[in-house]
């Protein structure tokens, strides 16, 4: 239980601070041109990571992320049978941030839902995405991301710059495809800001099945990469 809810409370950190970030911080009504970005909000991304990698890392080893967790264990790092458990209690963790988030959000005269920082493609999308290019995108940056977080977290890297690693990795992500689908990676983090816009009506509910299968794919095919990798090394 300890690990569900270390996993649980750093999913939630990570929607609040991440998606916080956009939502609240990305850009002005009054002056569009004061805020801190997409550059902003992909180094916040990162420092969510970074910052619960050192809080919870020895207790649950701050996955915070599905595709993280299914990476994980393809790649011989977790056991399968308790790939469920962490799902469920990131995916909670995920919608309670959103949840928090949208009370404070809400409580901006003359704020309106929108998209409210979900994943999309094609009208979706930032900048309108095929939805080939999207999972194209998704698969390949979660593969490239689990690479990183078995390399960082091996026992023969240096333990103290992994959570460094692992951040800085998640925020170089964000800066590639926050045009092209507002960066997944995540399918806890999609899925916690689609109810809440889906909510107040908007269809990128039906979206998110790509943001679910893109990234456990690409998680998967991370983590057997670097098994396959590392054993070869030996």
């Amino acid at each position: 239980m300890g690990k569900l809810l270390a996993e649980l409370i750093g999913t939630f950190w990570l929607v609040l601070g991440g998606c916080g970030s956009a939502v609240l911080a990305a850009s002005f009504a009054d002056n569009p041109h004061f805020g801190i970005g997409f550059l902003g909000v992909s180094l916040a991304f990162g420092l969510t990571v970074l910052s619960m990698a050192v809080a919870i890392g020895h207790i649950s080893g701050c996955h915070l992320n599905p595709a993280v967790t299914f990476g994980l264990a393809a790649g011989g790092r977790f056991a399968w049978k308790d790939v469920l458990g962490y799902v469920v209690a990131q995916t909670l963790g995920g919608f309670f941030g959103a949840f928090v988030l949208f009370v404070i959000a809400s409580g901006l005269p003359g704020f309106e839902v929108g998209e409210f920082a979900s994943n999309g493609y094609e009208e979706f999308s930032p900048s309108k995405y095929s939805l080939v290019a999207c999972f194209v995108t998704e698969v390949v940056l979660t593969a490239v991301f689990l690479f990183v977080i078995h390399g960082a977290t091996d026992k023969k890297a240096g333990s103290v710059i992994a959570p460094i690693a692992i951040g800085l990795c998640l925020t170089l992500i964000h800066l590639v495809s926050i045009p092209v689908t507002n960066c997944s990676v995540n399918p806890a983090r999609s899925t916690a800001t689609a109810l809440i816009a889906g909510y107040f009506g908007s269809t990128i509910v039906n979206q998110l099945w790509l943001f679910w299968v893109a990234p456990i794919v690409g998680g998967i095919i991370g983590g057997v990469l670097y098994r396959v990798v590392d054993e070869c090394d030996d």
